[in-house]
């Protein structure tokens, strides 16, 4: 192990547990994690494993300098769902930023996302993309060594917010995915650190680039089939449209339905060849359906 240091925020989320468990794993760097809340379990955990735990926020300019004191690199997470607020967001990614600058990191590897807004030419607004979008730029803005990494939708959301629904008639299951007969790029979030973990050890080859993660693509009815096979139940596609996905009415179903519309248009950039390259084992969504079938039990 080499004594340098790589900090992860929200390590006891998706993202940030995914790769600090890689890191610790990989065994390269000494890990050190950040939490609001140094006490709760899942952080006591991870410090059995080996990383160091410290108190520190996003909000909170003094903890963030300590946070870093010493690092090497970070992995940062920015949380647009947190508050539902672009503007938030992209203070905190800026006032990190600034921090980094000042602590003189070595690299950032930002969970980064399109500036759709920028990209469509106005013509449409995903406010958890932007927010990140705008982030990402900033950052290089002021010369802090940067790689984004740019995740697709995560097979994870089958188990929530994009859960198969009963149909009326009680005949199985609709999937709800506005995105007609176009094929959606999708990952399991947890195969992330492996990939944040080789980008970290290779610097010279991903500083300054735009890195677009995924383990392939589906249409939804290829979705909905896979999620039968593995579960015996009959999953169809919804056919929803983006504007009845638009209309359900729960916070951030607009910039959700707007996130669909993007994907439909296939204007960004996802590279299945070198997610693999990063990560050897990514999985595609038949494997993770293999090993997550037992989600759906309760539909």
């Amino acid at each position: 192990m080499s004594d340098k240091i790589v900090v992860v925020f929200g390590a006891t989320g998706a993202q940030g547990s995914s790769v600090t468990k890689a890191l610790l794993e990989d065994g390269t760097f000494k890990v050190r994690i950040v939490s609001r809340d140094p006490n709760k379990p899942a952080c006591k955990d991870l410090e059995k494993l080996g990383a160091e735990v410290v108190k520190a926020d996003l909000d909170d300019v003094e903890l963030l300098r300590a946070a870093l004191h010493g690092a090497h690199a970070v992995f940062l997470v920015t949380n647009y769902w947190e508050y539902h607020d672009k503007i938030k967001e992209v203070q905190q990614g800026k006032r990190f930023a600034d921090v980094a600058k000042q602590a003189g990191l070595q690299h950032v590897v930002f969970s980064g996302l399109e500036n759709v807004y920028k990209l469509t030419n106005g013509k449409l607004e995903v406010k958890h993309f932007d927010g990140k979008g705008e982030i990402e730029e900033y950052f290089r803005q002021i010369g802090v060594p940067l790689t984004s990494v740019r995740l697709p939708f995560y097979f994870e959301n089958f188990k929530s917010v994009c859960k198969p629904k009963k149909l009326p008639d009680g005949s199985g299951y609709a999937l709800g995915l506005p995105m007609g007969n176009v094929p959606m790029h999708g990952m399991a979030v947890v195969d992330l650190g492996p990939v944040v973990v080789n980008v970290l050890k290779s610097p010279e080859k991903y500083i300054g680039k735009d890195i677009g993660l995924t383990a392939g693509s589906w249409t939804c009815d290829e979705y909905a089939k896979i999620i039968s096979k593995y579960t015996g139940k009959n999953v169809v596609d919804g056919k929803m449209s983006a504007d009845a996905y638009e209309n359900l009415g729960f916070p951030g179903a607009v910039d959700l339905a707007n996130m669909f519309r993007v994907y439909t248009m296939n204007i960004l950039v996802r590279d299945t060849k070198l997610t693999s390259q990063l990560n050897a084992n990514v999985r595609n969504f038949e494997e993770w359906m293999q090993h997550n079938k037992h989600v759906f039990d309760d539909l």
